[in-house]
């Protein structure tokens, strides 16, 4: 569980505004540090199923809300990757488009 400090300290970085703490920046930010967290644990805790399974949830939605920031402003897709230290995929969009095209 991040501590109240880390979590402000993470707003304050990457918000919008002042009170901004409902921006897909930051809510990535936030997912990221508990990631982090999680990760550590289930090294201690490989049975741990259920924390497995949060987790993979958890990757899933910063992947969509990344996926959202790609296709509106590359440049802040960038930022926040750069920032967090994220493997960047080179076009989630373009990814995706091309999977819808194969079914065709």
């Amino acid at each position: 569980m991040i501590k109240k400090e880390k979590k402000r300290k993470l707003i304050s970085t990457f918000g919008v505004h002042k009170e901004d703490t409902g921006s897909s920046d930051v809510q990535i930010a936030i997912l990221t540090e508990r990631i982090k967290e999680l990760t550590s644990h289930l090294k201690d805790n490989h049975k741990d199923n259920h924390s497995r399974r949060g987790l993979l949830q958890m990757v899933a939605k910063r992947k969509k809300l990344l996926k959202d920031i790609q296709g509106r402003d590359q440049d802040r897709y960038e930022k926040i990757v750069k920032s967090l230290k994220l493997k960047a995929a080179k076009s989630l969009i373009k990814a995706d488009d091309s999977k819808k095209e194969d079914k065709k």
